[in-house]
Protein backbone atom coordinates (compact mmCIF):
# COMPACT_ATOMS: atom_id res chain seq x y z
CA UNK A 1 0.00 0.00 0.00
CA UNK A 2 1.29 3.28 -1.00
CA UNK A 3 0.75 6.63 0.63
CA UNK A 4 -1.88 7.46 -2.01
CA UNK A 5 -3.78 4.28 -1.13
CA UNK A 6 -3.67 5.11 2.58
CA UNK A 7 -4.85 8.66 1.90
CA UNK A 8 -7.66 7.32 -0.28
CA UNK A 9 -8.65 4.86 2.45
CA UNK A 10 -8.63 7.63 5.07
CA UNK A 11 -10.71 9.84 2.79
CA UNK A 12 -13.20 7.00 2.20
CA UNK A 13 -13.49 6.32 5.95
CA UNK A 14 -13.95 10.07 6.60
CA UNK A 15 -16.61 10.22 3.90
CA UNK A 16 -18.48 7.23 5.42
CA UNK A 17 -18.25 8.83 8.86
CA UNK A 18 -19.57 12.12 7.45
CA UNK A 19 -22.47 10.35 5.75
CA UNK A 20 -23.25 8.49 8.98
CA UNK A 21 -23.02 11.73 10.97
CA UNK A 22 -25.38 13.55 8.56
CA UNK A 23 -27.75 10.59 8.05
CA UNK A 24 -29.18 10.69 11.58
CA UNK A 25 -30.31 14.39 11.46
CA UNK A 26 -31.66 13.81 7.95
CA UNK A 27 -33.74 10.87 9.17
CA UNK A 28 -35.04 12.96 12.06
CA UNK A 29 -35.84 15.79 9.63
CA UNK A 30 -37.78 13.29 7.51
CA UNK A 31 -39.79 12.27 10.59
CA UNK A 32 -40.48 15.92 11.43
CA UNK A 33 -41.65 16.57 7.86
CA UNK A 34 -43.95 13.52 8.02
CA UNK A 35 -45.46 14.76 11.29
CA UNK A 36 -45.86 18.24 9.81
CA UNK A 37 -47.64 16.79 6.79
CA UNK A 38 -49.96 14.80 9.08
CA UNK A 39 -50.67 17.86 11.24
CA UNK A 40 -51.44 20.03 8.23
CA UNK A 41 -53.78 17.35 6.88
CA UNK A 42 -55.62 17.14 10.21
CA UNK A 43 -55.90 20.92 10.45
CA UNK A 44 -57.25 21.06 6.91
CA UNK A 45 -59.72 18.25 7.60
CA UNK A 46 -61.05 20.09 10.67
CA UNK A 47 -60.92 23.61 9.23
CA UNK A 48 -62.91 22.95 6.06
CA UNK A 49 -66.14 21.94 7.85
CA UNK A 50 -65.81 24.99 10.11
CA UNK A 51 -65.44 27.25 7.08
CA UNK A 52 -68.45 25.62 5.41
CA UNK A 53 -70.55 26.08 8.55
CA UNK A 54 -69.42 29.70 8.84
CA UNK A 55 -70.49 30.35 5.25
CA UNK A 56 -73.91 28.83 6.01
CA UNK A 57 -74.28 30.97 9.15
CA UNK A 58 -73.37 34.14 7.25
CA UNK A 59 -75.89 33.33 4.51
CA UNK A 60 -78.57 32.58 7.11
CA UNK A 61 -77.75 35.82 8.93
CA UNK A 62 -78.21 37.78 5.72
CA UNK A 63 -81.65 36.21 5.28
CA UNK A 64 -82.58 37.00 8.88
CA UNK A 65 -81.41 40.59 8.50
CA UNK A 66 -83.65 40.95 5.44
CA UNK A 67 -86.59 39.66 7.50
CA UNK A 68 -85.78 42.05 10.36
CA UNK A 69 -85.64 44.91 7.85
CA UNK A 70 -89.11 43.98 6.61
CA UNK A 71 -90.47 43.85 10.17
CA UNK A 72 -88.84 47.17 11.03
CA UNK A 73 -90.35 48.81 7.96
CA UNK A 74 -93.80 47.45 8.87
CA UNK A 75 -93.41 48.68 12.46
CA UNK A 76 -92.49 52.16 11.22
CA UNK A 77 -95.60 52.19 9.02
CA UNK A 78 -97.74 51.10 11.97
CA UNK A 79 -96.25 53.92 14.04
CA UNK A 80 -97.05 56.45 11.32
CA UNK A 81 -100.61 55.09 11.02
CA UNK A 82 -101.15 55.29 14.79
CA UNK A 83 -99.87 58.86 14.80
CA UNK A 84 -102.19 59.81 11.95
CA UNK A 85 -105.14 58.09 13.67
CA UNK A 86 -104.38 59.90 16.93
CA UNK A 87 -104.35 63.23 15.12
CA UNK A 88 -107.62 62.38 13.39
CA UNK A 89 -109.34 61.33 16.61
CA UNK A 90 -108.07 64.42 18.40
CA UNK A 91 -109.32 66.69 15.63
CA UNK A 92 -112.66 64.87 15.27
CA UNK A 93 -113.54 64.09 18.88
CA UNK A 94 -111.30 66.39 20.90
CA UNK A 95 -112.65 69.76 19.73
CA UNK A 96 -116.33 68.85 20.26
CA UNK A 97 -115.54 67.31 23.65
CA UNK A 98 -113.77 70.51 24.66
CA UNK A 99 -116.83 72.53 23.61
CA UNK A 100 -119.15 70.17 25.53
CA UNK A 101 -116.93 70.42 28.61
CA UNK A 102 -116.88 74.22 28.39
CA UNK A 103 -120.66 74.33 27.90
CA UNK A 104 -121.29 71.99 30.86
CA UNK A 105 -118.96 74.07 33.02
CA UNK A 106 -120.88 77.19 32.07
CA UNK A 107 -124.21 75.51 32.81
CA UNK A 108 -122.97 74.31 36.19
CA UNK A 109 -121.74 77.79 37.08
CA UNK A 110 -125.03 79.31 36.01
CA UNK A 111 -127.04 76.77 38.00
CA UNK A 112 -124.79 77.27 41.02
CA UNK A 113 -125.25 81.03 40.71
CA UNK A 114 -129.02 80.68 40.47
CA UNK A 115 -129.09 78.53 43.56
CA UNK A 116 -126.73 80.73 45.55
CA UNK A 117 -128.05 84.19 44.93
CA UNK A 118 -130.86 84.23 42.54
CA UNK A 119 -128.98 85.67 39.57
CA UNK A 120 -126.10 85.18 37.19
CA UNK A 121 -122.92 87.11 37.76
Amino acid sequence: MSIGDVAGLIAAIAFVALVGFIARPLLRLADVLDETRTSVKEITDHALPVLDETARVVASSATQIDKVDTVTTAAAQVGENVSALTSLVTATVGAPLLKVAAFSYGVRRALAGLRAGGGVR
